[in-house]
């Protein structure tokens, strides 16, 4: 047996973080393919590169799980009046919101890596060159009645620039004849006490049947109009010190998880928001919404592709009064499908008119 000398034995090499090897734009192009908030906080407690590189994403995404339940949560349409719709469209259906963007915005003592969606106003903090930003709040929080469909989207920028509504009391399968989602005619009857003063109807010649006007189908949907209108001022109202803090931002959009409502924000719209005060209504944690014209199409039942019906199908185009001059039109195609299709064929339809005073 022979024996060499420990001399001539080769050293094993030195182990190489893979990672090491790479340059640092690539790894912050991965980091920037993470869009998470919660694994990018994770991220930051790796090492102290990859702290320096996480800092400077620029994509992020926030969802906000955290949900404070309350025993006015729950929005019903089943009321007495506009008074009591509205109060359960602000002190209901934006209560858990509202709650989880506080606690989005409300500073906490924790920070990386003991992460938690339950302070991401603080997370946000850390990252210096945020560019897009995207924040999810919990499905469902405009509570309506269920089977109604209510999809809106708004842009803002000090205050609102437009809004696209579309909803309906039921989709259906036309070829069946059997409802996929119904909200029932109660709501329909159960709608009263609008303010004739807040709102101002002008017909221009639309074929909307008379009964749209006698059984509270009119008034339905001027309160779905103002109850989305209420959700999307007070989440701008509360995206303040986000955008004061991250200057760099050029695109933000706080929309729900399931697509119910979207607020969007573009670099100049932000940029807005930044260079002018906000005017906040007197009574709440909102922004004023302005003077608005409004046109609304509608129809009783509208037939889709493949198979299926809207019924009671509404398209809802909103802008500020003062801004309608020379402006141009809304775009429709905001929406997922098969809502994308319904707003473009109802978009077809006689327009009906509407102005409502400044709340």
């Amino acid at each position: 047996m022979c024996a060499f000398p420990l001399s001539n034995v080769n050293p094993s090499p030195p182990l190489v973080d893979p990672f090491e090897l790479l340059p640092d734009s690539l790894v912050l192009h991965i980091f920037n393919r993470v869009h998470d908030v919660k694994a990018l906080g994770r991220c930051f407690a790796v090492c102290k590169r990859f702290h320096s590189l996480v800092a400077q994403v620029e994509d992020i995404v926030v969802k906000v799980d955290c949900v404070i339940s309350t025993d006015e949560s729950n929005l019903s349409l089943r009321g007495k009046g506009l008074f009591i719709h509205l109060c359960k469209a602000l002190v209901g259906s934006l209560v858990k919101p509202l709650h989880a963007l506080q606690h989005f915005l409300a500073p906490k003592k924790h920070i990386f890596p003991d992460v938690s969606h339950h302070s991401p106003g603080e997370v946000l903090k850390n990252f210096e060159a945020v560019r897009r930003l995207r924040i999810e709040l919990p499905g469902g929080e405009l509570g309506v009645e269920d089977g109604i469909i209510l999809k809106w989207r708004a842009e803002f920028g000090s205050s609102l620039e437009n809004c696209v509504i579309l909803a309906a009391s039921s989709l259906m399968n036309s070829d069946k004849e059997e409802s996929i989602v119904d909200g029932g005619s109660s709501s329909l009857e159960s709608v009263s006490g609008i303010d004739d003063n807040q709102v101002c109807i002008q017909d221009n010649g639309g074929n909307i049947p008379e009964a749209f006007f006698t059984n509270g189908g009119l008034k339905l949907r001027v309160v779905w109009t103002i109850s989305s209108l209420i959700a999307a001022s007070a989440r701008h109202y509360l995206l303040q010190q986000i955008v004061a803090d991250h200057p760099t931002l050029e695109c933000l959009t706080l929309a729900d998880a399931d697509g119910q409502g979207t607020l969007c924000m573009n670099k100049q719209q932000l940029l807005d928001f930044q260079g002018k005060p906000i005017a906040a209504s007197a009574a709440t944690n909102r922004t004023q919404v302005p003077a608005l014209s409004i046109k609304l199409w509608y129809a009783p039942m509208l037939d889709l592709p493949g198979g299926m019906s809207m019924k009671g199908a509404t398209l809802v185009a909103i802008r500020p009064s003062h801004l309608l001059e020379g402006s141009e039109s809304l775009p429709m195609n905001v929406f997922e499908e098969p809502f994308c299709k319904a707003a473009g064929l109802l978009a077809r339809r006689r327009t009906y008119l509407l102005e409502m005073n400044s709340f």
